[in-house]
């Protein structure tokens, strides 16, 4: 039996990652901030998981962790998870998604060092690493020009990546394109979306205020994109690889098709009101993915499309707030 070692274990892809490992009959560990309220749930989930505390701050307890658990996989999906946080705490941003990633590659490749043993790893890269590129379906030859804090911290770890695979450390870096779920917190907008939908869909009012209703993503369905991360990580060539639908929709789209899930039909533009105060500084205009590499090397596809999506987020936060809470 493998031991794997995942980081940001009780976030939307870590918890789908290490349902996914523990079935397939893997030693869970999971990396968590102390005081984590959500570890109850992953145990509820995951009851075999072994939680091991520490601060992304904190380089030594994260290579004491990498010791002290010696995984044969190390899944890296820690660190600041929102563009708008990363725009209000830029440094610590960087320090919990790009440094924070170099500690724990290098703690990977010591250990490998020190005991022969391989250890296969995978950071979770994301398509703001692009930012406002100007191709249309982006893929793994497209210039990294980050836009915002975020894709900059990202786009240091893709690069770390690269360093410590050309030292001969297994590590892929998966450049995951927009992908959601229930499980996705409120403060993403498509979350907001699908809960503010539901909402006014039981209630027969309300509005949704959001930002740019113009920006265009590739929204993917969450288990599908950890699924690719766990065949990257599980190839005997490292290397990275875009994990996207290929297709792009509005935000404004996605509004529509939760709010027409919900009920409420053609008069869902009466619902829907732009807010500048969720206006971000720069945004890409466009984002869409070529997952080409994927699908010929990993034999990876998406399994869900996005109308698909949206209405599973929508009957689920429609449930939630019948008291029908799975």
């Amino acid at each position: 039996m493998g031991r794997v070692l995942i980081t940001g274990i009780t976030g939307q892809d870590g918890g789908y990652l290490a349902e996914q490992l523990a079935t397939a009959g893997m030693q869970v560990h999971g990396l968590v901030r102390p005081h984590d309220t959500a570890v109850s749930t992953l145990r509820e989930r995951v009851p075999s998981v072994v939680v091991h505390e520490a601060d992304l701050a904190d380089h030594a307890r994260l290579r004491q962790v990498v010791d002290d658990v010696e995984p044969d996989q190390l899944y890296n999906l820690a660190g600041i998870s929102s563009v708008a946080y990363s725009w209000e705490h830029p440094v610590l941003t960087a320090e919990l998604s790009g440094v924070a990633v170099a500690v724990l590659l290098d703690a990977a490749w010591q250990l490998q060092e020190r005991t022969g043993h391989p250890v296969a790893c995978v950071q979770a890269s994301s398509a703001e690493i692009f930012g406002s590129a100007a191709q249309g379906h982006l893929d793994e030859q497209t210039p990294v020009r980050p836009i915002n804090p975020y894709g900059v911290a990202k786009a240091y770890a893709h690069h770390m990546a690269g360093v410590y695979r050309t030292r001969g450390l297994h590590v892929a870096s998966c450049i995951l394109f927009n992908h959601e779920s229930p499980r996705r917190p409120t403060t993403f907008v498509t979350r907001k979306i699908t809960a503010g939908a539901a909402r006014i869909g039981l209630e027969g009012s309300g509005v949704l205020r959001l930002g740019n209703l113009d920006a265009r993503r590739d929204w993917g369905w969450a288990p599908d994109y950890v699924d690719a991360m766990v065949r990257a990580a599980s190839r005997d060539v490292a290397a990275d690889y875009v994990i996207a639908t290929g297709e792009a929709h509005s935000v404004a789209e996605f509004a529509e098709a939760a709010l027409r899930r919900a009920g409420v039909g053609d008069q869902w533009r009466d619902h829907v009101v732009t807010d500048p105060t969720f206006v971000r500084p720069t945004d890409a205009a466009v984002q869409v993915g070529d997952a080409s590499r994927a699908h010929s090397d990993l034999g990876w596809s998406p399994t869900v499309g996005f109308t698909d999506i949206v209405h599973r987020m929508v009957d689920h936060d429609t449930a939630l707030l019948q008291g029908d809470d799975d």
